[in-house]
Parts: C-alpha cells; structure tokens; sequence
C-alpha cells in the first residue's frame, strides 16, 4: 500500500473555491471519501453475496486506497479542520462501533491521532466523552495496529497541557485500561506498540502520582482484556512491576529509546514507598528486577572499551537504572542479590562513570571557552549539564552506600584486578565528599587492612580523611 499518495487535486484546480484552506486538496473528493465511509458501515441495500449476520472485515482496495490519503492528508491542519467540520469524529465513531474491519478501525484511529495534534481540535475530542469512552474501550483490542494508532493518539492528548487532566481523570475512571496495558505490555512482541504504550504509561506516571499509586496497588481484582469476539476474555491478576520488565526484555535489544522509558518508569515508581516495595517485595523479593538492571549496566551499558563520551548519549538511560538500584539497595541489604559479592562489577561500573564524567566535564569547560560568545545553543548545553549532574547524584548516592558493604576480600580482589587504584579511589573520593564522608571513612579502614600504603597516600591527598588518634 502507497503511504505517500499524490494528493488528489484536480478538482482543486477546475472548480473555484473547491480547495480545503490553502491546500490544493479537494473539498469534494473529501466529502466523497467520507459519504463512502459512512456507506461501508452503514450501507443502503445489503450485500446480496453476504451471508446473514456476516460482516466485511476486509476494505476494497480503492476504498483502503483513498482513505490512506485522506490519512496522510490530515496531518494538515486545513485538512484536519475540515474533517472537524464535517463531523468526521463522528463518523469514525460509527466506524468503531459497527465495523468489524480492523484495517478500517486502525485507519480511523490514525486519521483522529493526526486531527489531536492541533490544540483545538484535541480539545474538540478530549470534551467529547462518548468518543473519548470509546477510544479508550480500543485499547481491548487485538489488532496490533489499532492498538499502536490508539496509544499514538492518547499520547497526543496527554502531551496537551490543556486537556490531559481530563484523560488522566478518564483513565483513571476506566480500570480496563489498567488490565489492557498490562496485557500488552506482558504478551506483545510488537517493539514498536510496546515502545508507545510505554511512553503513554510513562507520561501518566508522570503527570498524576495517584493514577501511579493506584496502579501500583492494583492487580488483585477481576481482569477483563482483549478478545476476538464479543465475549470478554478473563486475564491473569497483572502486577505492574513484572508486565514492565517484560516490555522491557522484549524492547532492550532492538530499541534503545524503547529501554529507556521503561527504565523510566520504573525510576517514577521508586519515588514513592508503594512503588519500591511493589518492586522489592515481589513473589522472588524483586531478584528479577535487579537481576535485568544489573545486567544492563554492567554488560551492555558504559562498557570499559567505549569512549568517555558514551555517557553522554546514555546519561538518561544510566541514570534511571541506577536510581532504582540505589533504592533498592538501601531498602533490601540484606537481600542475597544485594550483596558486595554479587555487585562488586556495578561498584567499579560507578567509579568509571564518574571518572567518564570528569573528562566530559573537562571538555564541556574547553567548549564553553570556545563559544563564549556564541549564544545559539546554550539553552542545550545548560540541558545537558542538568541531566549530567542529576545521573552524577544518583551515581555518588549508590556508590555510598556500596562502600560501606566492601568487605577486605572484595577491596583485595578489586585491588588484584587493577579496578581499584589510587587514581579511581581518588576519583571516587572527590566526588563523595564531603557529602558522604561517613561512607569513605568507612571504606578507608577497610582498604587500610588490604593495602595500608594505598590508604596512607589517600589520606595524604585528602588531609580531611587523616585519622586523629
């Protein structure tokens, strides 16, 4: 199928005051395309080849052909108004409610998601509450597509600061939507519709902590999600924290972007006492989670043979994931999976962030100098020491609170290997204190039982640390 048809104009062109707004389209080729629309879910005489009750699940090809266009055309906003005038949301309400053709429905859905994308008419679709119940409602379903065109126009919405109030409050009203999201997010291999519904959960999680809270305590009531038939069909009792590390798995390979939204929201869910013991008081005491993260960041992410510069493109991504190790660190010690033993390779990944982040800082100074008075893009410099500074705290918080679980036999493997030094000890030093100066202190009495020399020209370069007997 064409995605990118010309556009139909010819009518445009012979008949004065036939263009939609500025475009060269066609208002009357639209109208056509539209009275077409209503005829196929509601056509004026039966289809004497069509058996009792049966319904046309497939489009002909001409009908699928114009309505891609109109499709493609509705990313213009003359085209979108003209749609909003001629009631089209209504006739896709139709759509979703008598066809039984998913590439239709899908079509319908893209065609609205295009139309949301300016203000009023977003505004126009988000009042209407039969529209917005039904919209929500094609989240249950089990076309792939519709599904990916559904949560591209939620999305939309929520990203309209004037009206994602009322999608929160309608979400938050419908708990179908919470079982339908999981049912995806725990069931689909389609990256691409993970990715999205992703981005919708995170965006919800972010823009209203109860609907987060509310998602996080839910999971032991009835569960109704999608079907192929008109009959609900029973689901498992979901638990948010599995069906995202689930979505997770399935998006880490093939779409980094994909990895960190859900690296995201599972750094929201820790920013409540619900969230983190949701993901420390699993069925396995949150062994999964840690297990995917630590994985990730000790075996694909900010790897010794990488650049310095690799933080930067992976500072949002890293700082999540270790925002939720850290918590869970603090709240689970005594968790197996927790110990030194079993992280020492995440302790040594913090030092090399830091010591990354320390020659990224260096040439931000350099740049700086350089474009002193270059004012164009300054606003995303200031950007990005923000975001680099943000994965600096969470980095030096970790790091603490793992300094003060080494051990003698963990800091002489570290000191065998060549991870543990006086330059990255130094490195990890300048950056503790003296915020966490407990926290070195602690460490610094374990080191000198291991190498009393490496402790001795520590505390010569930091006199604060000295020991004052």
């Amino acid at each position: 199928m064409d995605r990118n048809p010309s556009p139909p104009c010819s009518d445009a062109e012979e008949e004065e005051g036939d263009a939609v707004g500025n475009t060269v389209y066609s208002k009357h080729w639209l109208f056509s395309v539209l009275t077409r629309l209503i005829e196929v879910i509601a056509p004026a005489e039966p289809d004497p080849a069509a058996s009792p009750g049966e319904a046309r699940t497939e489009l002909d090809e001409e009908m699928e052909n114009d309505i891609c266009k109109v499709w493609d055309m509705s990313m213009d906003e003359d085209v979108a108004l003209f749609l909003q005038e001629f009631n089209a949301p209504d006739i896709f309400m139709g759509v979703f409610a008598k066809s039984k053709c998913p590439r239709l429905t899908e079509i319908c859905v893209g065609i609205l998601g295009n139309m949301a994308c300016f203000q009023d008419i977003c505004m126009s679709i988000s009042k209407d509450e039969n529209l917005g119940q039904v919209l929500l409602q094609r989240l249950c379903d089990s076309d792939s597509p519709t599904l990916l065109e559904t949560s591209r126009l939620l999305l939309t919405c929520l990203s309209q600061p004037e009206v994602a109030n009322v999608w929160v409050e309608r979400i938050r009203e419908n708990p179908s939507v919470y079982d339908c999201v999981c049912f995806i997010m725990s069931s689909s291999t389609n990256v691409e519709l993970l990715v999205k519904v992703g981005e919708v959960v995170d965006k919800l999680f972010d823009l209203d902590e109860e609907l987060m809270l509310s998602w996080i305590k839910n999971g032991t009531c009835h569960s109704v999600g999608p079907s192929v038939d008109d009959s609900p069909e029973e689901l498992p009792y979901f638990k948010i924290v599995p069906c995202i590390l689930e979505a997770a798995k399935q998006v880490r390979s093939d779409n980094p972007e994909g990895l960190d939204v859900y690296m995201h929201i599972l750094q929201l869910l820790t920013t409540v006492d619900e969230g983190i013991q949701a993901i420390v008081q699993a069925p396995d005491g949150g062994k999964e989670t840690w297990s995917l993260l630590y994985d990730l960041v000790c075996q694909e992410l900010c790897q010794p043979d990488d650049p310095p510069i690799i933080v930067q493109e992976q500072k949002t991504v890293l700082a999540s994931i270790l925002s939720v190790l850290s918590a869970m660190f603090a709240s689970q010690t005594e968790q197996e999976y927790t110990r030194m033993r079993k992280s020492k390779s995440c302790f040594f990944l913090l030092i090399r962030i830091l010591q990354y982040m320390e020659g990224c800082g260096k040439r931000a100074v350099d740049n700086s100098k350089e474009s002193k008075q270059e004012e164009t893009g300054r606003a995303d410099v200031n950007e990005e020491d923000f975001h680099l500074k943000i994965l600096k705290d969470i980095c030096c918080e970790l790091l603490s609170n793992m300094l003060q679980e080494l051990t003698k036999e963990n800091t002489l493997e570290g000191l065998q290997q060549g991870h543990l030094n006086e330059q990255t000890c130094s490195c990890a030093f300048q950056n503790l204190l003296p915020l966490y100066f407990a926290s070195v202190e602690s460490f610094l009495e374990v080191l000198r039982e291991a190498d009393q020399t490496l402790a001795d020209n520590l505390e010569k370069r930091f006199p604060s640390l000295k020991v004052h007997t």
